[in-house]
């Protein structure tokens, strides 16, 4: 926490003495830092912002999340132009000042916000330094406009951040050197934290809406002041502030998702496209002399699609619902004017973009960190509700909660769905689609059927989704390849058998995840069968034999069938019991499918998972639980028929015996006087660690209770026993008493690293799974011969993650002492 935000000040600080340098350099011949290079440094210092950002908390709610991000955003763009205008790119100073107006306007006005929250809620210095960029911000442009305001005003500025960030950066090493006895205020991070904690604003809440939604103003500038009359044209200057900010509206989306906020994640992934589009629709005009049309039924759809979402986020936060109907109408003066972006309609529609987002970004950035709240209508909608007996709201901490195990990111199935909706109906573009770049589809199913829906299928993936993540992926590849060639010119007759051969690969790819969808559901089956349909219309089109509308119907039926998809994610996201069903399997299998033949899946990261699993252990279940290195199966000692169950369940090998497990030597000190010193003292050094120590078996078996159980564990002469370096198992033993452990892997198979592997290796033969993610490590524990110890020789059954070595040398200093 402290190493992060040293990083994103020093940050800050670093990348306004750069620029404080190269202003009071440019009114020489030859300034000290070439713009070239300022621009390099300032997309490096932009990533190393973002990486603070990032990894400052995704529990704690800190300005210096907002105020990093969306200074890293701005520096990007400033960067790239700078880069540009260094490159002769950007002809004259005039074309510079088009170029950068709009950036550093929005920066003054969003540092302003992020300023006045700080200062209202006790932030004193994240509210100064971003007082002190806005102010230099302020002057910068003023210095477009006057020549009477010099650049040393703009140098002053950042100067100003330099002496706030040495301030802070003097704080910290007094705070190390003195070990925390001199801490000067504000740069006391301990006590910030411990701030941070009681005000309990963490609970769910995206601290990173407030970063996206300014980076909305960002792309909305360009176009209100082009129809304020602040720039003279819309050209390639205004590109870098418009990809950037759909770059990182992207990376905002991601992590909208790691907060758990499905709903504002697929608005950010939504307006990322039109950022991407915008900028696209400037950059076209640099090789084609016309301006590009826009698709009309896509922008319709586009308009459909933000106000259903609109109207299910305002289930959960009114103002944020209202905020996407202004989306709503960009999109419908969008498709009203044959100009697009480039028409007074959509850039007068975009001056209210620009101050709604910053309003919104405002009520985000207080109702974040202050303790009275300012109302949303959350509540009221809330009351509304609860008198409804058709409409509930899911809430609850285990809402985004995968069926098996968990998950760190939210489902983004809404946002995948409704990137096919977009991507087939933007298919439906009059035009000759024979004419290189003739068209702005590009950006249309190249972003957002294929970027974004790999977004999609990364989520998926994460969260344990094998068919769907696969499907998601393959059918992006295909929206990519397809968009690229088809409209990039890249397709010619000369290729028409190449292409042809290559879709049909899909296809052949695409049958295998139709027949897999049969033991999904019913709308996975239609939405995958219905993608075969697009594809024939490519491959039709490839060898020249495309019969007319085929490919319109096609579309037409897949957007329509992923809309209802759509719909159906986006319902049981939000709301309980009214939901559109997504149907029952067409092929159901015995044990696959049925949701009352699997075994339930906890998250071990709560204490009550730990009690429950400790519960069925008790009541002679066998469990799956994570440990120091791979995932195992366990049954309580105590239980014989358990045991039993568990090496039925492996069909364990005569070499390969199960072993035992404990949480503390204190449960062998009644049969302390069974053992040798020397092995005792070993056990005692070695433990607990991933080493299980092979040692004579006699009498003090019976001291751990294992009854009838013993003849399953171990051998006739030895047991493997050990005390696991976990915090979550040894707890489980000390409710549950001694374990017995095989591998939670059939006899002969490589080990289980993740807790949804347990249910698909081992099925119904495991009755419920402690979901810890994946391993801490991917090798197993290393089993050490003790049975000849006393005789100062030990060996090696298995070397695993602790080497020889290392067990050689405890064993000497066990001698030894």
């Amino acid at each position: 926490e402290s190493l992060h935000s040293c990083i994103g000040l020093l940050g800050i600080s670093a990348g306004s003495l750069l620029l404080a340098v190269h202003f009071y350099s440019s009114p020489r011949a030859a300034p000290l830092i070439p713009s070239t290079a300022l621009g390099v440094l300032l997309l490096i210092l932009s990533a190393l912002l973002a990486y603070a950002g990032i990894r400052r908390s995704l529990r704690n709610a800190s300005l210096l999340v907002s105020l990093c991000l969306t200074l890293s955003a701005f520096w990007c763009g400033y960067g790239v132009i700078l880069v540009l205008a260094g490159q002769g790119v950007l002809a004259g100073p005039a074309d510079s000042r088009d170029a950068l107006v709009p950036g550093l306007a929005t920066l003054t006005l969003a540092l302003l916000l992020v300023a006045v929250v700080g200062f209202l809620c006790g932030e004193p210095v994240l509210a100064l330094v971003a007082a002190a960029v806005s102010l230099a911000s302020a002057h910068e442009v003023a210095l477009h406009y006057s020549s009477s305001l010099g650049p040393s005003a703009v140098a002053c500025g950042h100067l100003l951040v330099c002496l706030l960030g040495g301030y802070f950066a003097l704080g910290r090493i007094l705070y190390f050197l003195t070990k925390g006895k001199v801490a000067l205020p504000g740069t006391d991070l301990a006590e910030k934290k411990a701030q941070e904690q009681s005000r309990g604003s963490a609970g769910g809440t995206n601290h990173f809406a407030a970063p996206g939604l300014l980076l909305n103003m960002l792309s909305a500038s360009v176009f209100c002041c082009r129809i304020l009359g602040v720039t003279h044209r819309l050209f390639l200057g205004h590109v870098p502030w418009l990809w950037a900010a759909g770059t990182y509206q992207i990376g905002i989306c991601v992590l909208s998702y790691r907060a758990m906020d499905v709903l504002m994640a697929t608005a950010f992934g939504f307006t990322s496209i039109l950022q991407f589009a915008a900028g696209y629709s400037l950059l076209y005009p640099t090789w084609q002399p016309e301006e590009p049309s826009l698709p009309v039924p896509f922008l319709v759809v586009f308009s459909i699609l933000f106000a259903v979402l609109g109207l299910f986020l305002s289930l959960r936060s009114p103002v944020d619902g209202l905020y996407l109907l202004v989306f709503v109408t960009f999109c419908i003066a969008l498709a009203c004017s044959p100009r697009g972006f480039f028409a007074g309609g959509p850039q007068g529609v975009a001056v209210a973009i620009f101050v709604a987002s910053a309003l919104v970004a405002l009520i985000h950035l207080y109702n974040v960190r202050a303790r009275a709240k300012i109302p949303t209508g959350k509540a009221a909608v809330k009351a509304l509700l609860a008198r409804s007996s058709l409409l509930k709201l899911r809430e609850g901490p285990d809402l985004h909660t995968p069926y098996l195990g968990y998950s760190k990111y939210a489902d983004a199935e809404v946002l995948a769905y409704a990137c096919s909706v977009l991507a087939s109906f933007a298919l439906t573009a009059p035009g000759d689609p024979q004419a290189p770049l003739g068209t702005v589809v590009i950006p249309w199913v190249v972003v957002a059927g294929g970027i974004l829906k790999l977004l999609g299928g990364s989520v998926a993936f994460a969260r344990g989704k094998t068919l769907e993540s696969s499907a998601f992926i393959l059918y992006a590849v295909m929206w990519i390849i397809w968009g690229l060639t088809r409209y990039g010119g890249l397709y010619g007759t000369a290729r028409s058998f190449h292409a042809a051969v290559g879709i049909i690969a899909f296809m052949l790819f695409n049958s295998f995840i139709v027949f897999c969808s049969l033991f999904l559901n019913m709308a996975w089956f239609f939405y995958s069968l219905t993608f075969m349909l697009i594809a024939v219309s490519f491959l039709l089109d490839a060898v020249h034999a495309l019969p007319a509308g085929y490919d319109i119907a096609a579309t037409l039926i897949f957007g329509l069938v992923s809309f209802y998809c759509f719909l159906a994610a986006l319902s049981s996201s939000t709301l309980e019991g009214c939901c559109l069903p997504m149907g029952r399997p067409v092929v159901q299998l015995s044990g696959v499918g049925a949701g009352a033949t699997k075994c339930p899946h906890l998250p071990a990261r709560k204490a009550s998972s730990v009690k429950r699993i400790a519960d069925i252990l008790r009541n002679g279940g066998t469990c799956g639980i994570p440990t120091d290195t791979v995932y195992v199966l366990v049954a309580a000692c105590n239980r014989p028929d358990a045991v039993e169950k568990a090496h039925r369940s492996k069909r364990q090998a005569q070499d390969r015996p199960m072993s035992l497990w404990i949480s503390s030597l204190k449960q062998l000190e009644p049969a302390k006087h069974l053992f040798t010193p020397l092995l005792w003292d070993f056990m005692e050094a070695a433990w607990p660690s991933p080493i299980s120590l092979v040692i004579p078996r006699g009498e003090w078996v019976d001291f751990l209770g294992m009854k009838d159980s013993a003849k399953y564990v171990g051998t006739p002469q030895s047991v493997a026993i050990r005390i696991p370096d976990c915090s979550v198992t040894t707890h489980l033993i000390d409710l549950v008493g001694p374990i017995v452990v095989t591998s939670a892997n059939p006899t002969g198979e490589a080990d289980t690293t993740h807790h949804n592997q347990v249910y698909a290796k081992l099925g119904d033969k495991v009755d419920a799974v402690l979901c810890g993610g994946p391993s801490p490590e991917n090798i197993a524990s290393t089993v050490v011969d003790c049975t000849k110890i006393d005789n100062g020789n030990i060996g090696f059954f298995r070397v695993g993650i602790i080497p020889k070595s290392q067990v050689l040398q405890i064993l000497e200093q066990v001698q030894k002492k």
